[in-house]
C-alpha cells in the first residue's frame, strides 16, 4: 500500500508528500506493470521486422542483377550493385526521374496543406458551430466516401481534357484540394478536444469567431492537423490509378514513372526495386524528420485539460 503522509504544515500551508510504497521490511516495492514486459517488446520487434522486410526485399533485389530475383538460392545479403541500378534509374531518359521527383514532391506537398487547411475549417465549423443543416450536410460528407474513385475518371478526364489540362500536374491537384475523409477525421477531433465553455469565454472577451478559431481550435487541432497531413501527403505520393491516366509520359510523378521501367518485353527488377527504393526515401526522411514533432503532438492532445 502507498504510504501518504498528510498533516506537514510549512508556513500555515498544508502539504501532501507521496511516499514510494513499501513491503514489511522497508524494501521498496516496484508497482506491477509500471513498464511493459518482455512479451510487449518481442510484440513490437516482430512487428517492427514485419514492416521492414518488404523494404529490405527491395533493396536486396535492387543490389543484385537480373539473375538474382530468379536465383534460388541467392545470399540474403545486399549486393554491390544499387548504386549502379541506381544511376541507371536516374539516367533512364523514359523514366523522367528528376521532373517525375519534383511532380510528386510539389503536388503531395499542395495536395496535404490545402486538405489541412480546408478540413481544419470545415472541422471546426461542423463541431462547434450551431446553423441550420450541419448535421445533414456532414452526414452528406461522409456518404461521399462510399463513392468510388473510379466512378469520377470519365467525368473528370472529360473535363480536364475541354480546359486543356490534360497532362498537367494541376489535374491530379485540384480534385484532391479537399477530402471528406478529412473533414470527418478533424470534426470528430475538435467536438472532443475543444470544451465549449473555452469557446464561450474567448468570446466573451471579444474574441471574434474566426480569432476564437485561430487562437483556440488552431492550436487544440494541432497534433490531428500534423497526423492529417503525412495520411494525405503518403497518400498523394502513392497515388497511381488517376495520374496514369491523365498525365502523359514526359511529365509523370514518381509511381508513373516507376511503372514506365516495367514497360519493356524483359523486364529487370534489379532496376525496378531500386527504383522503388528511391521513391520510397522521401517518405522515410519525412517520417524521421517530423516523427518526434508527431508523438510529441499527439501526447499533448492526449493529456490535454
Amino acid at each position: 500500500m502507498t504510504d501518504l503522509d498528510r498533516g506537514t504544515q510549512a508556513g500555515g500551508i498544508a502539504t501532501t508528500t507521496l511516499v514510494a510504497p513499501t513491503d514489511r521490511k522497508g524494501r521498496t516495492v516496484r508497482i506491477r506493470g509500471s513498464r511493459p514486459g518482455f512479451w510487449v517488446y518481442a510484440g513490437l520487434g516482430v512487428v517492427l521486422i514485419a514492416s521492414l522486410f518488404p523494404l529490405y526485399f527491395s533493396f536486396l533485389i535492387g543490389s543484385g542483377d537480373a539473375s538474382t530475383l530468379r536465383d534460388p538460392g541467392r545470399s540474403w545479403i545486399p549486393g554491390g550493385n544499387f548504386i549502379d541500378n541506381a544511376v541507371a534509374v536516374v539516367s533512364d531518359p523514359a523514366v523522367n526521374f528528376w521532373r517525375a521527383l519534383w511532380n510528386s514532391v510539389w503536388s503531395s506537398t499542395v495536395i496535404a496543406v490545402s486538405v489541412v487547411a480546408f478540413s481544419t475549417l470545415a472541422g471546426w465549423a461542423f463541431a462547434k458551430l450551431r446553423f441550420p443543416g450541419g448535421r445533414a450536410l456532414l452526414a452528406f460528407v461522409v456518404a461521399t466516401m462510399a463513392v468510388p474513385q473510379q466512378l469520377g475518371v470519365v467525368p473528370l478526364y472529360m473535363l480536364f481534357s475541354e480546359i486543356g489540362w490534360t497532362g498537367k500536374v494541376g489535374a491530379i491537384i485540384v480534385p484532391a484540394l479537399t477530402s471528406a475523409f478529412g473533414v470527418f477525421w478533424m470534426t470528430q477531433f475538435l467536438r472532443q478536444a475543444v470544451p465549449d465553455e473555452l469557446i464561450e469565454a474567448a468570446r466573451v472577451d471579444g474574441a471574434s469567431m474566426f480569432r476564437t478559431f485561430w487562437t483556440v481550435g488552431l492550436t487544440a487541432a494541432r497534433p490531428a492537423a500534423a497526423m492529417l497531413f503525412l495520411f494525405t501527403f503518403v497518400t498523394a505520393w502513392n497515388n497511381f490509378f488517376w495520374p496514369f491516366i491523365v498525365l502523359d509520359r514526359q511529365n509523370p510523378t514518381l509511381p508513373v514513372a516507376l511503372s514506365l521501367l516495367q514497360s519493356n518485353h524483359f523486364v529487370d527488377y534489379s532496376i525496378v526495386l531500386a527504383g522503388v527504393v528511391l521513391a520510397t526515401l522521401p517518405l522515410l526522411l519525412l517520417f524521421a524528420a517530423a516523427g518526434r514533432q508527431l508523438v510529441s503532438g499527439i501526447m499533448a492532445g492526449a493529456v490535454k485539460g
